[in-house]
């Protein structure tokens, strides 16, 4: 079997009974992304020398006979809005170019002090606002399927290379549906945890109150092994969730599913393509195989996400953006002015989807009248949203839609229609305004060889729950082992 279609556990068995190397295994991964990189175009940038390092650090000590850590000399590779004191976190903006972090983000100190190497950063749309990965400052990231096809956004960057088998996981982070939607349309496996679960203290922001990092891997169980290293309380973030014990989240993962209450909401039907329905149809036949009770449930507000989540989240981001003004962060637009600074600045290193989203974000910020009516309103419908879902919740374990309304759409198709943009994330939106955990896992390919995802949603804080069913049905399908032909 070639090492492309290892998982972690097969991996993390290798190299512990030392049929392979720290330093030979990272190298296979860097010499696929010199072949295939070049086409998918997913890395902003790799750290070899650093990573080598690394991987002979780890080497020794195995040599030596030293205690490591299970996982210990795996690659991985993260979004490049995630920061790091070796390589640029810019957010794939050039108002960021060349900034390197003096401090590393939580998830990856924990991943570090877990064993796992981290070799390269992951392009995205800038400060991750945008479906395509075409808002990149840098390029556009391509799917390794069908290279005319966007990847999905804005984590596409690290979708597009855990699909290519560039590196054997990825990290995304996910505000609307960035971790989820990507990987429908690559065929991966993307978790966004529940709100809270996951720090934020080193990730670069979009909208503090949707934000959150979450691992994208080629299964559930490979999510599960990260959600237990990254997924726990973090002082640094204020935000994060403090349980009374430790979160596991590979713990009853192979309990089993027989009984488990699927709500299926009956307001997706007339939003589906016709290839993203038959395809649908067919996974829930599946989870009734596996003796889940099936039944069609009512989120009659589920329309109102789309607008209620680009008013709140350009908001967030207009106040999250407003540091970067030529003065306190990033680059200077250098003028005899500083109306003229403030102004160049901001047009000439921000991207067109960010200026926009700043835009509409001060609008529902800029009086007490236009915030009274839109962005006041917008988190009174998120709470209703949230008590929709929450009522569910009450009969049923989990929902379970398609992620993607749509298959992958090609290139340019939608970049001058930024609304037929935002509805890519129609049905990605409602878990990130109510807070639940949800995954995107393969569902098959349409008729043009395309894979389509179907997304599972839980409660609050039941990840293990949204992790145990989406483990279940992939361990009688395989749609998450298939690997793009020309990668193979």
């Amino acid at each position: 079997m070639e090492i492309s279609e290892l998982t972690l556990l097969e991996l993390s068995g290798l190299l512990n009974s030392k049929q392979i190397t720290s330093v030979e295994l990272l190298n296979y991964y860097l010499n696929r992304v010199k072949e295939y990189d070049e086409d998918v175009r997913a890395f902003l940038e790799i750290d070899a020398e650093g990573a080598t390092e690394a991987a002979q650090e780890w080497d020794n000590k195995r040599a030596n006979g030293e205690p490591v850590p299970p996982f210990a000399g795996i690659p991985m590779a993260v979004k490049g809005n995630m920061a790091d004191t070796r390589m640029v976190t810019d957010a794939a903006s050039q108002i960021l170019a060349g900034f390197v972090s003096p401090y590393e983000a939580t998830v990856l100190k924990r991943l570090r002090e877990a064993g796992f190497i981290l070799f390269g950063k992951l392009n995205l749309d800038e400060f991750a606002m945008g479906s395509s990965t075409e808002n990149s400052s840098h390029f556009t990231t391509h799917n390794p399927w069908n290279l005319d096809y966007s990847p999905g956004g804005s984590s596409g960057g690290s979708t597009a290379a855990v699909a290519a088998r560039m590196t054997p996981f990825a990290l995304g982070s996910d505000t609307g549906g960035s971790i989820r939607q990507p990987a429908s349309f690559c065929g991966v496996t993307g978790f966004k945890p529940s709100y809270g679960r996951v720090s934020r203290y080193g990730i670069i922001s979009f909208a503090s109150t949707l934000d959150q990092v979450g691992p994208i891997t080629t299964s559930a169980q490979d999510a599960a092994i990260i959600m237990n290293i990254i997924g726990q309380h973090d002082p640094n973030d204020s935000t994060s969730y403090m349980p009374d014990t430790e979160a596991e989240y590979l713990q009853g993962i192979d309990a089993g599913v027989e009984g488990l209450r699927i709500g299926v909401p009956k307001e997706i039907v007339d939003h589906l393509a016709p290839d993203v329905a038959e395809l649908f149809s067919l996974t829930l036949a599946k989870l009734e195989d596996l003796g889940c009770i099936v039944e069609e449930v009512e989120l009659p507000r589920l329309e109102l996400c789309i607008p209620t989540y680009y008013v709140v989240a350009p908001a967030e981001a207009a106040a999250n953006l407003a540091r970067y003004d030529g003065i306190k962060y990033g680059k200077r637009y250098e003028s005899e002015s500083l109306e003229e600074l403030y102004l160049k600045t901001r047009t000439e290193y921000l991207g067109v989807e960010v200026q926009r989203r700043i835009m509409l974000g001060n609008l529902a910020l800029s009086s007490k009248e236009v915030s009274g009516d839109y962005y006041m309103k917008a988190q009174k419908v998120r709470q209703v949203v949230r008590q929709d879902f929450e009522e569910v919740f009450k009969s049923y374990d989990l929902i379970v839609a398609p992620t993607s309304p749509t298959s992958p759409f090609k290139l340019g198709d939608k970049t001058e229609d930024a609304v037929s943009m935002y509805y890519s994330d129609l049905l990605t939106l409602p878990s990130s305004l109510y807070g639940g955990a949800a995954i995107s896992i393969p569902a098959g390919f349409n008729g043009d060889g395309l894979p389509v995802g179907v997304q599972i949603m839980g409660a609050v804080f039941d990840d293990a729950t949204v992790l145990r069913l989406a483990h279940a049905y992939q361990a009688i399908t395989e749609h998450h082992t298939c690997i793009p032909k020309d990668f193979s």
